[in-house]
């Protein structure tokens, strides 16, 4: 193996680490912008390389046998592609976005193999693939995520192969950049310019990568697409305001971030600077989220739309290199550098920077238990790092209006001995609900969005009342959190997602320090009497045992569920089975709950407590603390 030539490959991939003093994004004009890219004369390829990375990848090649294990990995996954058939246009309902990913995906490998070996076999197979799709007639700039994606893809072609492509090859490629990604973005009614979620990232990240390949040719646009970019960003960023929290999940977390961090680095290594983008203090907190919001089971707490389970995620090394949080990595090292390194087979098209990024050890998080705060709060709690039958138990509070959310205030996950017990059902496709005809952008109160029986409060670890949906508008906020052993909790404060409905709601949530999890509800009607319905997702199959106690059967392990409620109730079984034709199927799973009517006025302290099958003795909760009593020390 070459390792100059793989030095140069994978630095084409690799974000720049220099941290440059740099003006405010805000304060930088479209001028200074010019002058950056006039300043930026080194000859291709130089998107995304600079000689620091050099260093890093050089001393990682000589240093540990998984990096090389990882080359191979990917010329492996390179070969794949090798002879095979370009990427067509094919579209999957409106959208064009799946073949715009696999682009990316083939060129960023393509181009990794060809540093690491010379072979022009992949220089061959990339020109056919940016051919293919310059050929495209459009990137379907109506879902301008696909556009964007696309463009992004086409960049890093263009600027890894530039001095290998036939004149021919280079000017439609470059052509295709400018004209059916660049150029899009400034006709009329592109919304997610000053968006807030994850659109704006992605399509600003991957247009700025596109902008820098082609800034010798077209330094005029070059500039407008960056410094668009650069005063644009932000309004996206703010979201990870203040802890790094972000209120559209883990899985657009991964998503929108690892654009971010993208454009960032990008910028660094060809103009030297990043404006100041990555010195946002919840921006760089946002990796303390991610690792928090997995589970020791790696699933997330995957709340909105959002999938149950993560993989490598290559974001999460730059954070750890960038901040120097080695931590970070906790759970990401495992997945990445298993004991058979032959078996590593997490390849994406940002795996060629895990060369740059990868490290081989970690340290365990310096904290249990944490809060993050913002548009949609999450409080993560959970007994050890390292147990094997470690208990973790997660909380949310926001609003049903922010972007991709479901009706799940106050919804929690909970797991322990290795099994995750209360669940969350999580996403569904978008293509099988839109083929039906459904509007499930709108967001507003009688949305076709809630009759999917997964978005749902119906279908969430949360309360129902009336048989209603929650209010879509109401925010339930975190208004207490102790990380404190021995019962860290938080307390939830819901009155607004049920407004008309009940007069009061607050949740607690607290661990234990025998690794139970308690549930603590206050309700209080108002004018009207209220049928309130407490439910929880949990796979596997349950026995009650009596009307307020239950045991959880999953995977060999149990867990006992038990009511602690003044009133007379029982629990029941509810079903999961789809009520519509566009809903999928929820296998495996049930919830468990129990209806309570309230009468005019009447208030109502309960809870619930889950214990794992492997606890010794239990923690005796009764009689019930008020949760305004809940403190440090007991709640």
């Amino acid at each position: 193996m070459n390792h100059r030539t793989l030095i140069a490959a994978v630095s084409t991939f690799g974000m720049g680490l220099v941290c440059t003093a740099s003006a405010a994004a805000a304060e930088v004009s479209l001028e200074q912008v010019a002058a950056a890219i006039q300043r930026a004369d080194q000859p291709p390829p130089t998107l995304l390389i600079n000689a620091r990375q050099e260093q890093i990848v050089q001393t990682h090649l000589q240093s540990d046998p998984f990096f090389n294990a990882l080359a191979d990995a990917i010329i492996q996954r390179a070969d794949r592609y090798v002879g095979g058939k370009p990427v067509q246009r094919v579209m999957t309902g409106r959208r064009l976005l799946s073949v715009s990913r696999e682009c990316l995906t083939r060129l960023s490998v393509l181009a990794a193999a060809f540093g690491l070996t010379e072979d022009f076999r992949y220089r061959d197979q990339a020109q056919a693939e940016m051919l293919a799709a310059a050929a495209f007639s459009d990137w379907n700039p109506s879902h301008f995520l696909d556009t964007a994606e696309m463009t992004a893809a086409l960049g890093i072609g263009y600027d890894r192969f530039y001095n290998v492509l036939s004149d021919e090859a280079r000017l439609q490629i470059r052509t295709a950049i400018i004209e059916k990604g660049l150029n899009p973005s400034f006709t009329p009614n592109q919304w997610w310019i000053t968006a807030e979620n994850n659109w704006n990232q992605v399509c600003h990240g991957g247009l700025t990568i596109g902008a820098l390949a082609i800034r010798r040719e077209a330094p005029e646009l070059a500039a407008r697409v960056i410094h668009r970019a650069i005063s644009n960003i932000p309004r996206a960023m703010n979201e990870y305001e203040p802890d790094g929290a972000y209120p559209e999940g883990p899985g657009y977390w991964s998503y929108g971030t690892s654009y971010n961090v993208a454009m960032i680095a990008a910028l660094e290594s060809v103009l030297g600077t990043d404006f100041g983008l990555s010195e946002r203090k919840g921006f760089a907190a946002a990796g303390d989220y991610y690792l928090h919001v997995s589970g020791p089971s790696g699933l997330y707490f995957n709340y909105a739309d959002c999938g149950r389970g993560g993989s490598v995620d290559p974001t999460m090394f730059w954070f750890a290199y960038r901040y120097d949080k080695p931590y970070l990595l906790f759970h990401q090292l495992p997945m990445l550098w298993p004991k058979d390194a032959e078996k590593i087979t997490h390849i994406s098209w940002l795996s060629p920077m895990l060369l740059l990024w990868g490290q081989t050890e970690t340290q365990i998080p310096p904290r249990r238990h944490w809060l993050g705060r913002g548009q949609t709060p999450v409080a993560n709690f959970r007994s050890s790092w390292t147990e094997p039958d470690a208990a973790y138990l997660a909380v949310k509070g926001g609003c049903a209006f922010s972007n991709h959310a479901h009706m799940d205030a106050g919804s929690f996950v909970y797991e322990a001995d290795g099994v995750r017990w209360a669940l969350d059902l999580g996403m569904q496709d978008y293509t099988r609900m839109e083929s039906r005809g459904l509007d499930i952008w709108n967001r507003g109160q009688n949305s076709d969005r809630w009759k999917i029986f997964r978005y749902s409060n119906f279908a969430h670890n949360t309360l129902t009342v009336n048989s209603q949906l929650h209010n879509v508008r109401g925010v339930a906020r975190i208004i207490r959190f102790s990380d404190a052993d021995p019962r860290p909790f938080a307390v939830i404060e819901m009155s607004e997602v049920f407004e008309n409905q009940l007069a009061k709601v607050d949740r607690g949530v607290a661990l234990l320090d025998t690794r139970q999890a308690l549930i603590q509800d206050e309700w209080a009607a108002g004018e009207k009497p209220a049928a309130v319905r407490w439910a929880m997702v949990a796979p596997g199959k349950a026995d009650i045992l009596s009307p307020t106690v239950a045991r959880l059967s999953e995977k060999g392990k149990t867990l006992l569920f038990e009511l602690h409620c003044p009133e007379p109730t029982h629990l029941k079984l509810y079903s999961t089975e789809p009520p519509n034709e566009w809903d999928e199927p929820n296998p495996n799973t049930y919830l468990i709950g129990f209806e309570i009517t309230l009468k005019p006025r009447q208030a109502i302290r309960l809870a619930v407590t889950l214990t794992p099958g492997s606890v010794d003795k239990k923690r005796d909760i009764l009689p019930l603390k008020p949760l305004s009593q809940w403190t440090n020390q007991s709640p």
